[in-house]
């Protein structure tokens, strides 16, 4: 969009732009703590668009909502990173839960229950669903962290973002992982296997995948944060 000078409308790419800022607030929410609010990060979202606005030269022959994407993203990133958003004690929840599953899927064979799960950490079932929705955004499998064994020394972001030598994207590229982490996908309960489809596949956000599954979009990521936190565990021992 150009003014009638032949320059960009930066207002008018603001506005048609808006919408993208906003799902991948979303589409973020569900990897971070309840403490984190999308409309913060919808305004650090929409300041990154604007710094995309002034740096974006189309001859660098890359499509601007590409570009957008990844200025968002990091400053987004950026934001929480700054914050540090994620506390120890939410480390301690995030290994305390994969601890327990990998201990009953190796007594049980199987994948344990929820019921079963929060048996085994000592809590009520309500208890450990509301804590499920409290550490959603220690659980991302992110590949790398597979490698990395001093997790208390760096803050998660510095751990899962900042790396660039090990970006999960190249780690996938190994066989050896990829076939372990789609095994692992298929071992999820079916409905959990349904949930990552549409997050991660259908690029869903959890509000969308609440109404088809007419639950409540706090029990999606509740449900979520679990099949991570299986994807996890099983994934440790590669």
């Amino acid at each position: 969009m150009y003014t009638a000078k032949g320059q960009m409308d930066r207002n008018a790419l603001i506005k048609q732009y808006q919408p993208l800022v906003r799902r991948l607030a979303h589409h973020m929410m569900a990897k971070l703590p309840a403490s984190v609010e999308v409309d913060d990060l919808i305004q650090v979202g929409l300041i990154g668009l604007s710094d995309a606005l002034t740096r974006y030269e189309s001859a660098q022959g890359v499509q601007f909502e590409t570009f957008a994407t990844q200025r968002i993203r990091g400053a987004m990133l950026d934001e929480l990173r700054e914050n540090d958003w994620m506390s120890r004690g939410s480390r301690k929840s995030q290994k305390d839960i994969e601890t327990a599953m990998r201990k009953l899927e190796h007594q049980l064979g199987r994948s344990p229950a929820e019921s079963e799960i929060a048996k085994e950490l000592g809590m009520s079932l309500g208890d450990y669903q509301s804590l499920l929705g409290k550490v959603r955004g220690t659980q991302l499998v992110y590949l790398e962290d597979m490698s990395r064994r001093n997790e208390d020394d760096d803050t998660f972001l510095d751990r899962h973002v900042a790396d660039t030598d090990a970006d999960p994207l190249n780690m996938l590229r190994d066989q050896r992982i990829r076939a372990a982490l789609v095994a692992a996908i298929k071992g999820l309960p079916e409905r959990e296997q349904h949930i990552m489809s549409m997050y991660y596949e259908q690029d869903m956000n959890l509000k969308e995948i609440a109404a088809v599954l007419d639950v409540t979009e706090s029990r999606v990521c509740q449900l979520h944060s679990q099949s991570i936190a299986r994807l996890r565990a099983k994934m440790r021992t590669h």
